[in-house]
């Protein structure tokens, strides 16, 4: 935790500079507070609780530069209740292993060079690099309970400049692994200036919370990195992979990991890869990032005061990251021609441009969905009449624009109406075009199915809508066919006199698009989780576009299929559904970038707690089991092994489930206590 700090400078000229800081904010009384659920220290006695002393943060009170240039940290280290650590762990449970680096800012390139380094050497190829890295041979002084201080073995060059902004970045380690089943990590930068003047320049590109809404939490090398400026300041140009060539650079690095399969050089067939820590080969050509890589604003955001950066300073490694097929030196791939230095790349690239579509950074990169030359469509279910067992239901609706303005049928290149129940199962379906839907005189539509409600339709059903249309859309000099798609609203009413009951909540479009950005399927037609339950239903599966020769059918049950996709690659055998035309789609390869334990990332209030509320088995004839029983189906999409299979069968009876027996919500092995983190 990062505190808010008031400095104290003491600047001198003969004599030692030293920067004295003092912590103001009172820390987070976390223990006071209710634990998320899905946190370990939430299933805590208080017994364990109050000797754990959960918690590990950092506050420095002193950095020193003294007249033998190595410099001088002083640190406090407490637990959440602010209460004072031993960094030995024999006072307080669980020893602190803590690590330093020390870097400098140019305000000019925006970018760090740091001090501490080591040298890499290639076995491969025999080259080296100074790459940044922390401190080595520095001296631990622990001064009192939860007060330490570190003398940098590093030593500046005596023509290091005192009025850059400087950083020192420090993660630590507090192991409770033994005692608590986890460990604590604290990240903390703190920027000063040597010659004890006002800080003018500092990196604030992006925030970690930016990068959390995928990554919950952003946790590297360990888990121990886990606040982005603290990886800027080594992750800067100086560092390089000599195992590969590839710089480590943030703007080069993470622009290339998060283009993944889509690079050029991968599709070309060269795949991109970093060698690290222990010769471990990290390979980043299938990573399928899972927004619009367009999307500059998903991790340039206006909350980093320097986060609209990236318009304002175009440069050719940045640029040149995604567009690795470019050659700077001979101009190949960039129709300015070659390009020696950046001063000319914001000549043509400005941040943004006279049109929507240009060679402006925002030109270039707008997201045709997001145009503003599109209308729009706006659609919205009014009411369902006649939904009475065995009847055609009569729905009425509205086609607008953004504006508000009627569209006219004729205008869609398709409007399909959906209809699904009971909502407290979904297990019936009725498709249906309402292009031939009736004018209304107060610009609404009228649309009678052709289908009928089942004879025996009780409870409550949903109609859902899509509709899309092809448009021309200007693009530079271009002009393109682009279909035009709607959100889908989905309407629940009753049967006869039925009570009406919505669709169970379990997860929200909201949580969908922290990753996402605008979720949507199928042609972009879908794209709303409430919409697309109503077609994967727990019975529906891939039988109308599986190849006869690639086995049984695959289920497309919603609970089971996205826990089987967002598991990906910890899947322990092969998830492959068939799609539209038959599309081939292995997600053995997904890599999901938060932590699977968080079943909250997705889940709203606590919806993955069993009993699941479902009533109806998943029919899927390559799993163990088959029918496979609801608990069981949600369960095994991520723990697809044979053992899990078997735990789950040998726990369930012909006339149910027992899983709520060890995993309801008050037992021992809850599902929140079991994926605790």
């Amino acid at each position: 935790m990062i505190s808010r700090k008031h400095f104290s400078i003491a600047a001198c000229i003969a004599t030692p500079f030293v920067l004295a800081v003092f912590a103001q904010q009172a820390p987070k009384t976390f223990w006071s507070d209710p634990f998320g659920t899905t946190w370990k220290e939430n299933f805590m006695s208080a017994k364990t609780l109050n000797y754990v002393r959960p918690g590990l943060n950092l506050a420095i009170t002193k950095i020193e530069i003294p007249s033998d240039l190595k410099p001088e940290v002083t640190l406090r280290l407490t637990d959440d209740l602010g209460k004072p650590l031993d960094r030995a762990g024999i006072e307080t449970p669980g020893a602190i292993s803590i690590s330093f680096i020390l870097a400098r800012f140019d305000g000019t390139t925006r970018k760090y060079t740091a001090y501490t380094t080591r040298r890499q050497t290639s076995p491969i190829t025999g080259d080296f690099s100074d790459q940044a890295s922390t401190d080595s041979g520095g001296r631990f002084t622990d001064l009192a309970l939860g007060e330490v201080h570190y003398k940098f073995g590093l030593q500046l060059p005596a023509d290091f400049p005192r009025d850059a902004t400087h950083s020192v970045a420090i993660y630590a380690l507090r192991n409770t692994e033994e005692i608590a089943g986890k460990n604590y990590i604290a990240n903390l930068v703190e920027d000063f200036r040597p010659d004890g003047e006002a800080i003018v320049e500092m990196w604030d590109a992006t925030t970690t919370a930016t990068c959390n809404n995928c990554h919950d939490p952003l946790a590297l090398h360990g888990g121990q990195r886990q606040e982005v400026k603290l990886c800027v300041t080594c992750h800067n140009p100086q560092s390089v992979d000599p195992d590969t060539g590839n710089s480590v650079d943030m703007a080069v690095m993470v622009h290339k990991i998060h283009m993944g399969e889509n690079l050029p050089s991968v599709r070309a067939g060269q795949p991109y890869q970093i060698i690290g820590f222990r010769q471990s080969v990290h390979d980043y050509s299938h990573v399928v990032y899972p927004q619009d890589i367009r999307n500059c604003e998903s991790c340039h955001t206006a909350e980093a005061s320097q986060g609209m950066n990236h318009l304002a300073h175009p440069s050719r490694d940045s640029c040149g990251s995604c567009h690795d097929d470019v050659n700077w030196v001979t101009g190949a791939g960039h129709e300015a021609g070659p390009a020696t230095d950046d001063e000319a790349c914001a000549s043509c690239h400005a941040p943004v441009g006279e049109f929507e579509f240009d060679a402006s950074i925002a030109g270039a990169h707008t997201i045709p969905s997001e145009s503003a030359q599109l209308e729009g469509i706006v659609l919205e279910i009014l009411n369902v009449t006649n939904a009475m067992p065995g009847a055609r239901p009569t729905v009425t609706f509205s086609v607008t624009n953004n504006s508000g303005n009627v569209t006219p049928l004729s205008d869609l290149g398709s409007l399909t109406f959906n209809i699904a129940g009971p909502t407290s199962d979904y297990n019936f379906r009725l498709n249906e075009s309402a292009l031939s839907a009736t004018a209304q005189d107060d610009g609404t539509y009228a649309y009678t199915f052709a289908g009928t409600l089942p004879e025996n339709a009780a409870g409550s059903f949903a109609a859902g809508l899509e509709a899309n249309r092809t448009v021309p859309l200007v693009m530079g000099e271009e002009t393109v066919s682009f279909r035009e798609t709607a959100e889908n609203p989905v309407f629940y009413f009753p049967i006869g006199d039925s009570p009406l009951e919505p669709r169970r909540a379990i997860v929200s479009d909201a949580k969908c698009e922290s990753c996402h950005n605008d979720l949507n399927f199928h042609g972009a037609n879908r794209h709303n989780t409430d919409y697309c339950v109503m077609c994967h239903q727990t019975q529906a599966d891939d039988s109308p576009v599986r190849p006869a020769d690639q086995g049984p059918p695959r289920s497309i049950d919603f609970k089971h299929m996205i826990h089987r996709i967002h598991t990906g690659e910890e899947l322990t055998r092969d998830y492959t559904l068939f799609g539209f035309r038959g599309s081939e789609n292995n997600y053995n390869e997904v890599l999901y970038p938060g932590d699977l334990r968080n079943c909250n990332a997705c889940h709203v209030d606590d919806s993955y707690n069993i009993p699941v509320p479902s009533r109806l088995a998943t029919l899927d004839a390559n799993e163990f089991i088959n029918p496979i029983p609801p608990n069981t189906s949600a369960c095994i999409g991520c723990h697809d092994s044979v053992d899990a299979s078997a735990h789950a069968f040998v726990n369930t009876a012909p006339f149910g489930e027992a899983c709520g027996a060890c995993h309801a919500e008050a037992r021992e092995f809850s599902v929140g206590r079991s994926h605790a983190r």
